[in-house]
């Protein structure tokens, strides 16, 4: 049986009717459920940000999950499939009358993507101070607790109705169909046999 981490949030819903097709009927959680078991595979209701670890330490098969999150983790997992749902864009967010100073010695960064944020800058040879946070990203800028942000942006709205504006593009991102290491070499045929469905509904839908 090929368990498969499913990610709540953005991309679920999308995700879901991708193997309602497969499945030819109606795929959805019931209520505050956790794992459904359907035709020979358990399907696990996981937030998006969790999805790759419970992929790399085997809890999982195989998992649905945005790049960013791949790209921040730094898990050694495999990709298999750029999904090409929930596409945005991870982009550092400024105030609206500011400018982004790469000639800085220093720029503080709220952020939750801690990893991306950092290589980015480094890349840039620019010193960085990030600042963790949760949510509500949007206001660090606001009330001088950052001079910049860095999030997901979608459409941008987020964005502008709080004032700060996109300063610059990280990545793009979009949810990736992954795989566990061991899973792969050991349920290789179950694996490939769900992913080329997969890629054909990904295909007709493109």
């Amino acid at each position: 049986m090929l368990t498969v981490a499913l990610p709540k949030g953005r991309i679920a819903e999308q995700t879901l009717e991708i193997f309602a097709e497969i499945f030819g009927g109606e795929f959805k959680f019931e209520g505050r459920e956790l794992i459904m078991e359907k035709e020979g595979f358990r399907f696990l209701n996981v937030r998006n940000q969790d999805v790759p670890t419970y992929v790399e330490h085997g809890a999982a098969d195989i998992g649905v999950v945005g790049l960013d999150v791949i790209t921040e983790k730094e898990l050694d997992i495999i990709q298999l499939l750029d999904m090409q749902l929930g596409k945005c864009k991870v982009a550092i967010g400024i105030k609206n009358e500011d400018e982004l100073d790469w000639s800085r010695p220093n720029i503080k960064v709220a952020t939750k993507m801690v990893n991306i944020t950092k290589n980015y800058f480094a890349q840039k040879a620019v010193g960085v101070e990030v600042v963790k946070l949760y949510g509500s990203i949007e206001l660090a800028p606001l009330v001088g607790l950052a001079d910049a942000i860095v999030d997901i942006v979608e459409t941008g709205n987020t964005m502008r109705e709080n004032g700060l504006k996109v300063a610059e593009d990280i990545m793009d991102s979009s949810a990736h169909l992954i795989a566990n290491k061991n899973s792969f070499y050991a349920k290789k045929g179950e694996i490939l046999s769900l992913y080329e469905k997969i890629k054909a509904v990904v295909e007709k839908n493109g």
